[in-house]
């Protein structure tokens, strides 16, 4: 018997709200202070993950330069600084500075107000109207998702589940499995709504039918991908779930 549609999890930055680009941001903003500059290679290590994962890379690459200063010659003594970097303490204290710091760059970029995406208030709308759950699942703190909220409206959403909710964040699937339990629905009866490669394996990995709105990152195998969520309706929702659109 073809799965129903018992409810609808989605991602929010990038997915539901145009936010990501000030996330990068604001990790190009703190980079700089640790005397980095981020590339496309950093991409996959920050976006669509858990502050406290991008706040380890941005650290791992400062430690990792200090550790080429020092062999290059450029360091007098050890407890020199160099130029454009934070002083040395210890790495879980600097961890927590730098995610701290990334929050902090973040919440100053979004205070202003964030923009939905095309068709993200009217598709959680129809789903509201149509009785069917929704729930936020967001790799950002709990603060960063509150903000948001009071831009896209919280009343919209029965459930949200935040970085702080699950001990472990996207990409493995834990917040997904955390969001259909508590609403007490199996997975594969939910759809997830993503945009990120990270967001998209952490989906998947839950048993969830996924739709991805990629923004030029290709979709993996298994997977509905659309332009945008102006393509997508509470009919193609439930088609998917019953197997009966055909994916990657």
């Amino acid at each position: 018997m073809p799965a129903e549609l018992r409810a609808v999890l989605f991602d929010m930055d990038g997915t539901l709200v145009d936010t990501e680009g000030l996330w990068w941001q604001a990790c190009v903003a703190v980079a700089a202070e640790l005397g980095l500059e981020l590339a496309g290679a950093d991409a996959a290590h920050v976006l669509g993950r858990p502050v406290e994962h991008a706040a380890a890379h941005l650290l791992r690459r400062s430690l990792a330069r200090r550790d080429r200063a020092s062999s290059d010659g450029m360091t007098a003594h050890p407890g020199r600084v160099l130029p454009g970097e934070a002083p040395a303490r210890s790495d879980e204290t600097s961890a927590e500075a730098v995610g701290a710091r990334l929050t902090e760059a973040f919440a100053e970029r979004i205070a202003g107000g964030v923009t939905p995406l095309p068709g993200a208030i009217r598709l959680l709308d129809d789903l509201g109207a149509a009785g069917v759950p929704v729930a936020l699942v967001s790799a950002s703190p709990r603060r960063i998702v509150d903000m948001v909220l009071r831009t896209v409206g919280a009343e919209r959403f029965r459930l949200v589940v935040a970085a702080e909710d699950t001990a472990r964040g996207k990409p493995l699937p834990d917040p997904y499995l955390r969001a259909a339990a508590a609403l007490g629905v199996d997975p594969s009866e939910c759809v997830a709504v993503e945009d990120s490669p990270t967001g998209l394996a952490a989906a998947r990995a839950a048993g969830c039918r996924v739709v991805a709105v990629p923004g030029g990152v290709p979709a993996p195998y298994g997977v509905l991908a659309v332009e945008s969520l102006e393509k997508v309706d509470l009919a193609l929702l439930r088609l998917l779930t019953a197997g009966k659109i055909s994916v990657g």
